[in-house]
């Protein structure tokens, strides 16, 4: 059975959930709690599966478009390299333990994330009977 691109991109998408999930909540964590070394693994941990996952449809995309375009590669790739800028920025507010940083950091990781997949469902499609999250 093929897969279609718009299968693809569901099944990474849906991989990513999970992982945002927590993300939102480890940004719902009060700023008096005390951060541990923990977060940070989980942080880093969460945000490589996602750009993961991203780099995964990225390169899918890139693929069923045929002919190497560089002008559809380097918009992805642009995208994903700000992806895992916000990712070491907000490991690097967990190491550092100050979650009002962490929390702005995972709210900008999380709207990047969410711009990427709306790329490429308006450029890749997506099959009608399934609803955006």
């Amino acid at each position: 059975m093929l897969v279609t691109l718009a299968e693809q991109i569901d099944s990474h998408e849906s991989r990513c959930r999970q992982h945002l999930l927590r993300l939102r909540m480890l940004a719902r964590t009060p700023d008096d709690a005390a951060l541990s070394r923990e977060v940070a693994v989980e942080v880093r941990d969460a945000t490589n599966a996602i750009i993961a996952e991203a780099e995964a449809m990225g390169r899918a995309a890139i693929r069923a478009a045929g002919e190497r375009d560089p002008q559809a590669e380097t918009f992805v790739w642009v995208r994903i390299t700000r992806l895992a800028s916000a990712a070491d920025r907000a490991v690097g507010a967990a190491d550092g333990r100050d979650m009002s940083r962490l929390r702005a950091d995972l709210h900008h990781f999380d709207a990047l994330t969410a711009a990427i997949w709306a790329v490429e469902r308006a450029a890749y499609g997506r099959r009608p009977d399934r609803a955006a999250h």
